[in-house]
C-alpha cells in the first residue's frame, strides 16, 4: 500500500464520516411564523411626517408592480392590474427614477389625479460630484417639477446607499450625509415643500452595523424606512426587522417599509404563511406607518430573488387578506 494511496483512503472515510454517507445538504429550518411577532416600534404617534398626512391608526399600504414593458402606459397598467385583481386602489405608489430622469411624467400625474401618493425612488449620481455643485441645474430642475405639481409625494433619495457595491459612488457616509443635505437644500430653496424625505438603508446595514452612519440626521429626515426580503435566508420578518426596529424606535418618525418580499424559491406554502406573519409585525409595531410590498421578478435573478406574487395563488391570497385589514385601510389622520 502507497502512502499516496492510504492519504487518498483515509480522506474518503473521514468525509463520509462528515456526511454520514450521505451527500445531500441538511435540510434549511424554517422559521416560526406562528409565534407572537416582536413589538418594538410601538410609538403610534402622531408624528411630524412633513407633508404626507399621516393614519392616525394603521398603516397606508402600497406597492411597486413592475410592468411587462417599462413605459408609461406599462406602468400603468401594471399597477391597475394589481388593484383590480385586489379590488382595492393603493395608497402608495413606488415608482423608480434614474438620476438624470424626470418627475412629473404623464404617469406619475394619473396616479396622483386618482388619488395616490407616489413613492419616488430616485437614484443619485456620485455624492462627491452632488456636493461639489456639479448637478445643481439637474437638481433644481427636479424641484421645480415637485413643486410645480404642489401636491405631497415621498421622496426616497438614493435608497439602500449601504450596498457594498454602491460604495465606490457613495464613498462614505459622511459623504453621503453632505449630498443629501446638499439636494435637501435646494428643493427647499426651489420651495418644493411638499416633498416628504424618506431615509431608507437595507435590513442587512442594521444587522452588520453599517446602515446607521449614513442617517443625515432628524432634522432633514421626514421618514426613517428599510427594504427587507426573505430571500436567500428564509427567516421571519420580524427577525430580519428587529435590528432596524430597535433603532427606528428611538426616533421620533413614522417608518415606511420601502420594500418587503418572500421570494419564489421557498414555494407558495411557505411563502403565504410568511406573508400572514408580516401582517402581525406590522400590526405590532404601530410606528409602521406605511408598507410597500416589492412585486416583481427581476430579469435574471434566480428563484431566491424572485419576489412577484401575483399569479401564485396561496401567497396572493395571503396578501389579499392584508389589503382586506382595517389596519391597511386607515383614515388620514386631521390636520391640527
Amino acid at each position: 500500500m502507497t502512502r499516496r494511496w492510504l492519504l487518498a483512503l483515509v480522506t474518503s472515510l473521514a468525509v463520509a464520516g462528515c456526511t454520514g454517507g450521505d451527500p445531500s445538504p441538511a435540510p434549511v429550518p424554517s422559521p416560526d411564523l406562528d409565534g407572537p411577532p416582536p413589538a418594538i416600534a410601538v410609538n403610534p404617534g402622531p408624528f411630524d411626517a412633513g407633508p404626507i398626512a399621516l393614519p392616525a391608526r394603521g398603516a397606508y399600504l402600497g406597492a411597486w408592480v413592475k410592468p411587462a414593458v417599462i413605459s408609461q402606459p406599462g406602468r400603468l397598467e401594471a399597477t391597475r392590474g394589481l388593484e383590480e385583481r385586489l379590488g382595492r386602489d393603493l395608497d402608495i405608489v413606488h415608482t423608480y427614477r434614474k438620476w438624470d430622469e424626470k418627475f412629473g411624467t404623464a404617469s406619475d400625474r394619473e396616479y396622483l389625479d386618482a388619488g395616490a401618493t407616489l413613492l419616488f425612488s430616485w437614484a443619485s449620481g456620485d455624492t462627491r460630484s452632488i456636493t461639489s455643485g456639479e448637478h445643481d441645474e439637474l437638481i433644481r430642475a427636479q424641484a421645480r417639477r415637485v413643486a410645480k405639481d404642489g401636491r405631497p409625494v415621498l421622496m426616497r433619495f438614493r435608497w439602500e446607499m449601504d450596498r457594498p457595491n454602491l460604495r465606490p459612488s457613495m464613498w462614505s457616509g459622511d459623504d453621503y450625509v453632505a449630498a443629501w443635505r446638499h439636494v435637501r437644500r435646494i428643493f427647499d430653496a426651489e420651495r418644493a415643500r411638499n416633498a416628504s424625505w424618506v431615509w431608507c438603508p437595507t435590513a442587512e446595514g442594521f444587522e452588520n452595523g453599517e446602515a446607521p452612519a449614513f442617517y443625515p440626521g432628524d432634522d432633514v429626515v421626514d421618514w426613517t424606512c428599510v427594504d427587507v426580503y426573505a430571500g436567500e435566508d428564509f427567516r421571519s420578518l420580524g427577525d430580519l426587522l428587529t435590528p432596524f426596529l430597535r433603532w427606528a424606535a428611538e426616533r421620533p418618525k413614522p417608518i415606511l417599509i420601502g420594500e418587503y418580499g418572500v421570494a419564489a424559491a421557498w414555494g407558495s406554502e411557505r411563502r403565504a404563511a410568511w406573508l400572514r406573519d408580516a401582517t402581525r409585525l406590522f400590526k405590532a409595531n404601530p410606528q409602521i406607518k406605511g408598507v410597500c410590498y416589492f412585486d416583481s421578478n427581476p430579469d435574471g435573478n434566480p428563484p431566491a430573488k424572485q419576489f412577484q406574487i401575483s399569479g401564485d395563488a396561496p401567497a396572493f391570497a395571503a396578501f389579499t387578506e392584508l389589503t382586506r385589514d382595517p389596519w391597511f385601510n386607515p383614515e388620514v389622520q386631521p390636520e391640527p
